[in-house]
């Protein structure tokens, strides 16, 4: 093969920047071909230069090969080069008059696993070679898992070496059955089967005529009509916002490329983690102004309303909201050959444009790539492997399942004290709290990795020290309907009838252990969690606490209750119409509210579920103060 040709594609600029892209990715087991198919791939379809073919052949004729080595071409590394394999990911690019290309030659070692998960990592398409003398073997099962685990919606199996099987059309009907077989336990929709021979063409761009008995595609007719069109994400807008751009007063802008989905000039919008809405008012691109931008393009959004928002956050259309979330469930690649995961360090998660402190707080289970068996035993990942994990950020992170969306649905974590990239991951669910929705749940599990220890002195050893039981008085009305001041009296006179009292107020709490927190209804659970878990700690020391907080859902009441022991929890009720609250509110919250000043705010845009059958009802309309504190003492003092 000394044939000398120059590149004669010589398409329009605007041509080829039009054509479609199609991604795709080789793999392979050591010698299946990999290199060898790409590169007939690119002499086939004449998109070789002279010099590259004169650096070929030098390289040919250095290691005692007649003709051209093709599969010189992408092996690049001078260690490839003279252990004739693949190591690293080399990339290529070339067109055709249908498509464009950039191929991704990745290892088939398993020990550049890594490296395989990051060239495939964009993938559209991947080719997986299977030599037809050897049939498919446990690396062949690998790369079609991680396949599968990268979400790549096409998989081209290519039977390559049936030239030295004398194309025998029983042995690639076994290896179409074999991996068939195995494939059906995989996440894979669109698989298809070629065979061919890398070294002589066969089956690659032009059709053999030593296998009359295949009637299927040619691996390049593939190449360039797979549909890939359906398999980009046109309906979840997400745009992470790069930076923002503001060259004179008159102009502020927010750059970035929008990774998914699409959005049009006067859609509404909604800015994460503010939650604030607009409109967008601009959609500015290199070519000036567009009512339309689509996924894979990158633009500057203006909106009609002055919102703060700041590199990292996220811009998504308003009926269609990721999840915001710190704690989720991933699978991760391991790629530190230095150290392997520690629960203990603090990494960097790099999500989009965000980067946020995060642990791993859980290694569920590390998975065989070989076998797709599960190791729950496993304590950590080393180099090259792959697990199930838990990540806990310090600030929430706007996400997508890798499934549904590739892009908002994968991140990378980075060791603080190197800078080095260590992992790369897959969401695989929003929250790993439960694998249901949590919207609708309150959360009772544990944290990951922690035992409980037992205590030293019971809670009966400290209610006899006390004198008392440790009990929860558990207050719960509309803003302004009197719930901190009857706290506040009860608290004093227990106190000075001698009990150990503690009071846990809704409003400072705000101020302290639920300062990160909004009001919007998650962040209202999280308010009542964190509340009711400290009351059940102090009432386990034996003593008496006195929480008041509006807790408008009956779940969040009843979650606090199955927290305490049995008696140890009493409901009040502190009852009091929305118009007499209105007319006690003297900071004016109530107005503020009806204006839409204040959000979810209790009984003005947000509802409240008033206690069906509470402990103790106190009308705060026809008791005085001095009335309501003495109902609820009266009502535990047989419970302490």
């Amino acid at each position: 093969m000394n044939t000398k040709i120059e590149n004669t594609s010589n398409y329009d600029v605007e041509e080829y920047l039009n054509k479609e892209l199609l991604r795709f990715t080789t793999a392979g087991s050591v010698d299946d071909g990999k290199s060898t198919l790409i590169g007939r791939l690119l002499f086939d379809s004449k998109a070789i230069f002279q010099d590259q073919m004169d650096a070929l052949e030098e390289s040919s004729k250095l290691r005692g090969e007649e003709g051209v080595n093709l599969a010189l071409l992408t092996d690049g590394l001078r260690s490839e080069r003279e252990q004739g394999i693949t190591i690293d990911v080399a990339y290529r690019y070339f067109a055709t008059p249908k498509r464009k290309f950039i191929i991704a030659d990745t290892p088939g070692h398993e020990q550049y696993t890594r490296n395989m998960v990051t060239g495939a990592s964009t993938a559209d398409l991947a080719i997986i070679l299977i030599d037809a003398r050897l049939g498919v073997l446990t690396q062949s099962k690998r790369h079609g898992f991680i396949a599968s685990l990268l979400g790549i919606p096409h998989v081209l199996v290519c039977v390559n070496k049936m030239d030295l099987v004398d194309f025998d059309k029983g042995v690639y009907d076994k290896i179409v059955k074999d991996f068939t077989a195995f494939a059906t336990k995989l996440d894979i929709p669109d698989m298809i089967f070629v065979p061919i021979s890398a070294l002589d063409g066969d089956n690659v761009v032009d059709r053999s005529e030593r296998t009359p008995w295949y009637t299927g595609p040619t691996v390049m007719h593939h190449l360039e009509n797979v549909v890939i069109s359906s398999d980009h994400n046109l309906i979840d807008f997400r745009f992470p916002v790069q930076y923002v751009v503001r060259p004179h007063l008159n102009f502020r802008g927010f750059s970035g490329r929008i990774p998914s989905g699409t959005i049009a000039v006067g859609e509404e919008i909604v800015a994460l983690p503010s939650r604030k809405t607009s409109k967008i008012k601009e959609i500015v691109s290199f070519d000036g102004n567009q009512q339309e931008a689509v996924a894979g393009e990158s633009v500057v959004l203006t909106l009609e309303d002055e919102i703060d928002i700041s590199r990292g956050e996220m811009i998504v259309r308003k009926n269609n909201l990721p999840r915001v979330e710190n704690k989720f469930e991933a699978t991760l690649c391991w790629m530190d050959d230095q150290r392997p995961l520690d629960s203990g360090t603090p990494y960097i998660v790099q999500h989009t444009s965000r980067n946020v402190q995060g642990y791993i707080r859980e290694l569920r289970y590390l998975i065989d790539v070989n076998t797709l068996h599960r190791n729950k035993e496993a304590d950590t990942l080393k180099l090259n492997e792959i697990g199930r994990v838990v990540i806990e950020t310090a600030m929430p992170l706007f996400l997508d399942p890798y499934k549904n969306n590739r892009e908002t649905g994968s991140f990378i974590l980075i060791d603080p004290a190197n800078n080095l990239t260590v992992a790369a991951g897959m969401v695989r669910y929003a929250s790993s709290r439960t694998e249901s929705n949590r919207d609708d749940l309150m959360f009772t599990g544990a944290s990951m990795n922690i035992i409980k220890e037992n205590v030293t002195v019971t809670r009966a050893e400290r209610e006899a020290r006390n004198g008392h039981k440790g009990h929860v008085i558990w207050l719960t009305g509309h803003v302004r309907s009197g719930k901190s001041t009857i706290a506040r009296g009860v608290a004093q006179t227990l106190f000075e009838q001698g009990k150990q009292v503690f009071n846990l107020d809704g409003d400072v709490a705000r101020h302290g252990i639920c300062g990160d927190l909004g009001f919007s209804e998650r962040d209202r659970r999280e308010s009542v969690r964190r509340i009711a878990h400290m009351a059940r700690l102090a009432s386990d020391a034996g003593q008496v606490v006195i929480c008041s907080l509006i807790s408008p859902r009956k779940e969040m009441r009843d979650f606090a209750r199955a927290l305490m022991p049995d008696g140890a929890f009493t409901e009040v009720h502190v009852n009091c119409s929305i118009d007499e609250c209105r007319k006690r509110d003297k900071d004016g919250l109530y107005a503020k509210a009806d204006k839409g000043e204040i959000p979810n705010f209790t009984g003005v845009s947000a509802a409240y579920e008033p206690p069906v059958n509470p402990d103790l009802v106190v009308d705060t309309e026809q008791q005085s103060p001095k009335e309501s504190v003495a109902a609820v003492v009266d009502a535990v003092k047989d419970k302490l």
